[in-house]
């Protein structure tokens, strides 16, 4: 049969993707079919959507993230002629549901655009705390791309970790303490949890719900809870958006600029952004309220939340005795005795006796890397 002139073709189109089910943080390589529906198969995983039901999230070209409206689950790929398929068949794949997000670009765009007219009188820092809550999700996704190439190429690329049995563990992790936030508001549906390694003891929130765990920071731990609770303290910062406050703050007008001219990737914001986000670190407020977020979800989650104070305090120690090795997490997350009191105090005296896991999983934790990457913490 022949297509009526003007129709859009509809021959099946078949690609690989990865597919995120919107609980985890784990991607599910599946095969990805658009005939007369949008379908998602692979280990595990049945999907069947409606083509008119299909949105696309903002993502970075050659890349692109659907998913159905209302829906936290999604899939990636990167074929152009899918791409090009899905915006012919699907009528709805740009559409913004609500004028709830419309309302508050364009809210962000007068805020931004006058922030720069008064960043000289108030300064960056505050204008940074005010301005941080408005700028739509989608820039901070948009962000969150750009930044973490950024951020891995100045660590030198380190590789992904991914060992089966210790990813299990970590998406497992993710989603208990995602689960004990829900009582405080949900984190961003989109937060992803990488771990890479790297010799150095660290984690990093970055915009767009990313967060980045060094092998380092997990060798060290004497713990599953030690690495729990910092991981923990990570999800408190991508909570209160503090990555992109701490970027407004390091970067300055040439970010408020790029964000009125809708230029997040060009070369005012690319040269701030790595640097500014790796070095610039947190206020000590904001540092206080991961610190008690992370106390709290631990706490729900059944962990040992004191343990946060064990292994910063045990850091701070190395760097009094000269290990300038495990400094970096010192750098970007400043510690003191009364953060570490405050800590305690919240916890509990019945802290200790709670463990977020079995044996077994912090061995399997310890192993993401692989063999070489489960040396004893010092």
């Amino acid at each position: 049969m022949t297509r009526a002139r003007g129709a859009p073709d509809t021959t099946p189109i078949e690609v690989e993707g990865r597919y995120f089910d919107g609980v985890t943080a784990r991607p599910h390589p599946v095969t990805l079919r658009l005939d007369d529906r949008f379908r998602v198969s692979g280990p595990d995983v049945a999907r069947d959507w409606n083509l008119l039901d299909l949105r696309a999230a903002v993502s970075v070209p050659p890349l692109m993230r659907i998913g159905p409206a209302g829906e936290a689950a999604r899939v990636e790929f990167s074929d152009a002629t899918l791409a090009a398929a899905l915006a012919a068949r699907c009528l709805d794949l740009h559409r913004r549901e609500g004028s709830g997000g419309t309302v508050r670009l364009v809210l962000w765009s007068l805020a931004a655009g006058l922030s720069v007219l008064l960043v000289a009188v108030f300064g960056v820092p505050r204008i940074a705390g005010l301005l941080a809550p408005l700028v739509p999700e989608a820039a901070e996704a948009r962000l969150g791309a750009v930044a973490e190439p950024q951020i891995l190429r100045i660590l030198g690329d380190p590789p992904v970790c991914a060992e089966p049995a210790g990813r299990e563990t970590l998406d497992n992790l993710v989603t208990r303490l995602v689960a004990a936030g829900q009582a405080e508001g949900s984190l961003p549906p989109g937060l992803a949890v990488s771990v890479r390694r790297h010799g150095t003891a660290n984690a990093f929130a970055l915009p767009g719900a990313r967060v980045i765990v060094l092998s380092s920071l997990i060798a060290r731990a004497r713990s599953a809870d030690e690495a729990a609770a910092v991981l923990a303290h990570e999800l408190g910062h991508v909570r209160r958006r503090d990555p992109t406050r701490s970027l407004i703050r390091a970067s300055g007008t040439s970010f408020l600029l790029s964000l009125v001219l809708g230029d997040l990737t060009g070369s005012t914001i690319i040269i701030a952004l790595g640097d500014a986000l790796l070095s610039a670190g947190y206020s000590r407020d904001a540092e206080r309220a991961a610190d008690s977020y992370a106390v709290d979800l631990m706490t729900r989650a059944g962990g040992n939340g004191a343990a946060l104070a064990d292994i910063l305090e045990r850091i701070a120690k190395d760097k009094h005795g000269g290990k300038s090795e495990v400094l970096d997490l010192l750098r970007s997350h400043p510690f003191t005795r009364e953060r570490a009191a405050a800590i305690r105090a919240q916890a509990g005296p019945a802290a200790a006796e709670r463990q977020i896991m079995s044996g077994g999983a912090w061995t399997a934790l310890r192993g993401i890397c692989g063999p070489s990457a489960t040396t004893a913490a010092p």
